[in-house]
């Protein structure tokens, strides 16, 4: 992709932060995403190129999203594939908490996997876990595998996971091991960064969290050359069984057949991106373990930005003022 798609993105996930950051606090996680998502619209119409939402999130929370197939751009310029969520955190914005991002990957036109805003269960680790981990083998055999490579005892592995039920066995068997636990209530594609980089203390993440931050996180990974397996989870198998939920895991399987995918088939790192001409921006909405959040004054607000670009194995710390228009 063009170097210069690189700082458009990054320019288009700093106005959806602000945006965002406008609803921090207010107990309005709709308003929040609607903010974002109307920013991020906005910035990626400007951006010059050809751009096509292939997984985005918003339709599992019937939530204000860009939809899955909507052009973005000016149309000209190459094919674009874009997966984005304006915000990884609503409910953390709306109760003003911490580690809420915006975040957006791209690639060259078919480079990610096409897939419906469904669950999506996920393993993600650094670089010595590439061709170690198995998402069909038990979490305690992970585990071990990772403890061998990484020459460490299991009391000083880390897991990262999500603080939900759906994860409480997952928790149980992990520190059953003696392997500590990091358990944030939401933000996954944070979570499957911090295990792949080498400055800090988490080894794997584990996580049934949204198909749009799998692919998302699997695109920035696999720039940083780290280890990403995902397979799509059906509706009923994470939520509650009722008569809704089994008519929205219809859908979902009947849209996964049109999209020529399966539930409950491993998704390497390369199906679900099979290029390294990547760019991932995310830019941070409240103070986070990945990035800092939104800082505003009367006049002037600073945003923090991590952009990765894959070609160039090159991963960037951007820091920016920002002037407020306070004539409205």
């Amino acid at each position: 992709m063009q170097k210069e798609l690189a700082m458009e993105f990054v320019r288009v996930t700093t106005a959806a932060a602000l945006a965002a950051h406008d609803w921090l606090g207010r107990g309005d996680k709709n308003k929040a995403d609607a903010a974002a998502v109307q920013a991020m619209r906005k910035e990626l119409d400007q951006c010059p190129m050809a751009g096509s939402v292939v997984i985005g999130e918003g339709e599992i929370d019937e939530a204000p999203m860009l939809a899955i197939g909507e052009s973005v751009g000016t149309g000209q310029g190459e094919p674009v594939d874009i997966a984005v969520d304006p915000i990884e955190g609503t409910r953390m914005t709306a109760m003003g908490q911490g580690n809420a991002l915006t975040v957006l990957a791209a690639a060259p036109g078919g480079s990610f996997l096409h897939a419906p805003d469904m669950y999506m269960e996920k393993l993600a680790a650094g670089p010595a876990a590439r061709g170690v981990l198995d998402l069909d083998r038990p979490l305690t055999d992970n585990l071990h595998a990772l403890a061998d490579v990484l020459r460490k005892p299991l009391n000083q592995l880390t897991l990262v996971t999500l603080n939900r039920p759906r994860h409480a066995q997952a928790i149980e068997q992990a520190r059953a091991l003696g392997v500590r636990v990091f358990a944030p209530q939401d933000g996954d594609v944070a979570a499957a960064l911090l295990a792949c980089m080498p400055d800090q203390a988490v080894d794997l993440m584990y996580t049934i969290g949204g198909a749009p931050e799998g692919v998302i996180a699997a695109a920035a990974i696999r720039a940083l050359q780290g280890e990403f397996q995902g397979r799509l989870v059906l509706r009923h198998h994470v939520k509650e069984d009722s008569e809704k939920t089994r008519l929205q895991s219809q859908e979902e399987q009947r849209r996964c057949q049109e999209m020529g995918i399966e539930p409950g088939q491993i998704l390497p790192l390369d199906r679900l991106t099979s290029t390294d001409d990547i760019i991932f921006c995310a830019t941070g909405i409240t103070h986070g373990e990945l990035l800092p959040g939104i800082r505003k004054q009367p006049e002037c607000a600073t945003t923090d930005t991590l952009l990765i670009c894959g070609k160039a194995r090159a991963m960037h710390s951007i820091h920016s003022s920002h002037l407020l228009d306070n004539s409205r």
